[in-house]
């Protein structure tokens, strides 16, 4: 499976937003990090979005079973560190 995506460094207005990821009309992604991050903080919000990709979550509309599912499955992964 390839995945056809681009990274932004951005600064979000809200602090507590870490990455978004945008599906472009043409079926890629434009996956957007906060750029005030660490470069392991970075990385970790890399990882989370491409979850929400290899998931396909933007098919899904209910985003707290979307979230759950990614964390879980990063945490299981060895991903992320669990909450």
């Amino acid at each position: 499976m390839t995945i056809d995506y681009q990274i932004q460094m951005i600064q979000f207005p809200n602090s507590k937003v870490k990455e978004s990821v945008v599906e472009n009309e043409d079926g890629s992604y434009t996956i957007f990090i906060e750029s005030s991050l660490s470069r392991e903080q970075q990385q970790s919000a890399f990882i989370h979005a491409m979850q929400h990709i290899l998931g396909e979550d933007f098919e899904k509309n209910d985003i707290e079973r979307i979230e759950r599912a990614a964390h879980n499955l990063a945490t299981m992964q060895g991903l992320c560190p669990a909450i």
